[in-house]
Formats: structure tokens, C-alpha cells, sequence
């Protein structure tokens, strides 16, 4: 793996760069300025996994990493701010809209084609610009206690109805649950989510944090709640205290409900190392990157063509999430109307 990192970043420098190896990465989200010696990664994924993938990355390649770790609306915006003087190499989100956002002010180099290759063409920008680097699924989890199969909602539509003022809940202000919102918007258009969200401002309880809405289905304060498939999971490979009396619903038939979330990754234009970087998101998309993403505790979706997610997960293909094209994802708009309706 090494070597053909090697002749990757030889390739795009033209033989210009050389490396010392490094025993492992050195991470950092306190250090401001760009690091000579290797890359610097601006974070909004969970820094456990990104800090996995940074310590074997480089132990196979020398190439040192530094992590910069933050929110995905705190880190898009100030890359556009930063403009051309960013000093980030990579960004890595956890929800599309933000490195949508830094994408649509020109900020972002195109990948290699060998990369875009390595990751299912539905996870990616048909653009080539960034790529998906690992996904998430909605999911309606709910107390079995409270709500039995018979009585779910077969959309995320429904919840709009009077039945379920008081019994849903959700984490408005989190970039998770504005992806959803993102993707209601392009699949239903403006009229219809503005609607929703109306809606959900009279029958949702709102809560801070995916984990605190879930905890408090769990404990009977509220009913169910919109959030994304990894925190039960998650939890249920700890002690199971914050879902065991928590049943799952996946709304499946390409419903809005339905829709997978992609992480996403990408090389800054402004990046004056060019062949690390490159070669940092070709790794994180590549077997090493998705096969942590299989093994680890994470439980996020491995993206890459022909990767295995982790075993507890229920597969990609079962999931049957609408099709929506992660560029258009408006994390913008979805701002605007969710004011609009009253949520902020």
C-alpha cells in the first residue's frame, strides 16, 4: 500500500516531493496553522474514526496528519471565509450540505479518477469534486412500550398530521436532522417542506442532540424520534441503558424518511500539498479507510465499491432510500425555512 501511495504522490508532483516516515500521526484540533511536514485535515466527522484513519494512514504512507476538529457548519464556513487562504488540505464532514456548501464558492480541487472509482457512484457527486467517505441512515426509533409496529408512520410525512403533536422528537439545531431536512427539500420542493416543517414546530419536541432524543424516547418522556441509525446502535454495543426498550423503524420505499446521509471528503484547491492530500481521501475511500469503517465502532456505512459494512448493520441495499443527488443538498435554504416555520 505504501508503495503505491508513493507513486501516487509522485505522479501528481512530478517527482518533486519526498517524505520522511513517520511512526504515527500526530493530531492536534488546538493547532491553528498548517503543518510543513504533512497535511492538515479540517474535521466535522466524529474524531474517532477520522483519528483511526489518520494513525494508519500514515503508518503506511509517513505522511504525517493534523487534525483540526469541529462542526460541519463551523468548519465549512470559516474554509469559506478562509478562502484561497485556508490552510486545510482536506475537509471531512459528516453531513453532505457543508462540504456542498464550500464546493459551490470553487474551493475544491477534483479528485483522481482512480479515487472517485473506489467509492459507489450513488455515494459521490456526479461533479468529481469530493467524494463520499462513509454514510449514515434516518431511522424512526420509538418505545415499544409506547407504540407498537401496527402503529408506526409509513412516512416521515405522517408525523406532520395532529395524531402526532407531542409524541415525536428530534434534534432541529444539529447539522444531522438538517440533512434530512435537505434532502425532504429537493425530493418534496419548497411549498411542501416549509409545510412540514410548520408542522413539526407544532408536534415535535425538540431536544439537543441526536443522543438526548434518544435517551429520552427511552426512558418514556416522549414517544419516538427522527434521528440516524448509529446511536442505537452504538449504544447497544455498550450497556444497551439509553435503547434497550427501543424498537427501530426503517421507512424504506425511497421514502424522504429513508434518506442516507453521506460523509464527505474532499482536497482544498488552495492546498499547497496536493499529492498528500490527494492521496489521503484515495486511502480513507480506498480498502484501508472503508475496511475501519467495517471492523470499528463507528457503525457507519463503508461507501466503497465492494466494501462490507460493519455485520450489526442492516445492508445499504435493504435500506431502499431515495435517490438524491448529494450536490444539491442546500443547507442554506434549509436554514432560511426552518426559521421560517418558527424551529430557530
Amino acid at each position: 500500500m505504501r508503495k503505491a501511495v508513493f507513486s501516487m504522490v509522485r505522479r501528481l508532483s512530478g517527482g518533486a516531493l519526498a517524505f520522511g516516515l513517520l511512526a504515527s500521526a500526530t493530531l492536534s484540533a488546538a493547532q491553528t496553522g498548517a503543518n510543513p511536514e504533512g497535511i492538515l485535515v479540517y474535521n466535522a466527522q466524529h474524531v474517532s474514526l477520522t483519528q483511526a484513519w489518520a494513525q494508519a494512514f500514515t503508518a503506511e504512507t509517513g505522511i504525517k496528519v493534523t487534525l483540526r476538529n469541529g462542526s460541519d457548519t463551523e468548519l465549512g464556513n470559516q474554509i469559506v471565509q478562509e478562502g484561497a487562504a485556508s490552510p486545510a488540505d482536506v475537509f471531512l464532514t459528516e453531513n453532505s450540505p457543508a462540504i456542498a456548501l464550500v464546493d459551490s464558492r470553487g474551493l475544491l480541487a477534483p479528485l483522481a479518477g482512480d479515487t472517485l472509482a473506489q467509492t459507489v457512484a450513488n455515494y459521490r457527486p456526479a461533479h468529481g469534486r469530493w467524494t463520499g467517505i462513509a454514510a449514515r441512515s434516518t431511522v424512526f426509533v420509538y418505545n415499544k412500550r409506547s407504540l407498537s409496529p401496527a402503529q408506526l408512520p409509513k412516512s416521515l410525512l405522517d408525523l406532520a398530521k395532529p395524531e402526532w403533536k407531542g409524541r415525536w422528537a428530534a434534534s432541529p439545531a444539529g447539522a444531522d436532522f438538517q440533512a434530512i431536512v435537505s434532502a425532504l427539500l429537493e425530493l418534496k420542493g419548497e411549498a411542501s417542506t416549509l409545510a412540514w416543517l410548520k408542522a413539526m414546530k407544532e408536534n415535535a419536541v425538540t431536544f439537543k442532540g441526536n443522543g438526548v432524543a434518544m435517551k429520552a424516547v427511552n426512558a418514556g418522556q416522549v414517544d419516538a424520534a427522527v434521528i440516524y441509525h448509529y446511536y442505537r446502535v452504538a449504544d447497544q454495543a455498550k450497556t444497551g441503558e439509553n435503547s434497550n426498550n427501543l424498537g427501530v423503524h426503517y421507512f424504506k420505499n425511497e421514502d424522504p424518511g429513508a434518506f442516507v446521509s453521506i460523509s464527505g471528503g474532499g482536497v482544498l484547491a488552495s492546498s499547497k500539498r496536493q499529492a498528500q492530500a490527494q492521496a489521503f481521501v484515495k486511502w480513507v475511500t480506498g480498502k484501508g479507510g472503508q475496511g475501519i469503517l467495517r471492523t470499528g465502532d463507528s457503525f457507519e456505512y463503508a461507501v466503497g465499491t465492494g466494501a462490507a459494512s460493519h455485520p450489526q448493520l442492516v445492508p445499504l441495499a435493504e435500506l431502499q432510500s431515495p435517490k438524491v443527488e448529494p450536490s444539491k443538498l442546500n443547507s442554506k435554504k434549509v436554514s432560511d425555512l426552518m426559521t421560517q416555520a418558527g424551529l430557530f
